[in-house]
């Protein structure tokens, strides 16, 4: 079991922490997280495009010219798709894209996700993260003392201060525990976890 140190805002070590190897010490499998990213990714299509066949596009029914001896070829409707302005062949219609993983290979992910942002040292473990007040200048100042210009943030409930104060800095997000997902931990380079979101993560993924 690794042990990682705890800091403050102000990057003081404040403790340490013991980081299960069910959660943070999973063998990566690439594949798996491929699936699982496109996954989320095919759920979040809205799946909206929509094109005219030729029994959608306004128009007559009438045949616009007879059948023989006019010397052009011969046509049965104006909404033909060979026409400008006919119905789209094959275009796309209404859909959804999503499908679906097994819950044990969803949770699985997640922990190599962790594991992985572990193995390379980017995963930063904080003690809390109350600002005083709302200050973008104050947020960009922690992460500089870290060193950390791109970051998913856990916590373990709401913190007014603190999303407010991040939501204009491009490369950070913060995500409450319940939230957390194999898309954003990959979108994102490092990890800073509230220390009370470790228990929640061995409730939601160990059991």
């Amino acid at each position: 079991m690794a042990v990682t140190e705890v800091y403050n805002i102000k990057k003081e070590k404040v403790g340490d922490v013991e980081l299960d190897d069910a959660l943070f010490g999973v063998e990566v499998n690439p594949h798996l997280l491929h699936d699982i990213v496109r996954m989320q990714r095919a759920n979040r299509r809205a799946g909206t495009a929509c094109t005219k066949t030729r029994k959608d596009v306004s128009g007559s029914g009438k045949k616009p010219w007879r059948q023989k001896g006019t010397g052009r070829a011969r046509a049965g409707s104006r909404k033909s798709p060979v026409w400008r302005g006919g119905g789209t062949v094959f275009g796309p219609r209404p859909r959804s894209y999503a499908f679906s993983m097994p819950r044990k290979a969803r949770k699985l992910g997640l922990r190599m996700a962790l594991s992985s942002r572990c193995a390379d040292n980017l995963l930063v473990v904080l003690d809390d993260f109350q600002l005083d007040e709302i200050k973008t200048k104050k947020f960009v100042e922690v992460m500089d003392g870290f060193s950390i210009d791109n970051a998913l943030i856990v916590v373990p409930e709401s913190i007014e201060t603190l999303e407010r104060s991040s939501r204009n800095v491009p490369g950070f997000k913060v995500m409450p525990t319940e939230g957390l997902n194999v898309y954003d931990i990959l979108l994102h380079k490092h990890i800073v976890l509230l220390q009370p979101c470790i228990e929640q993560l061995r409730e939601r993924l160990l059991t």
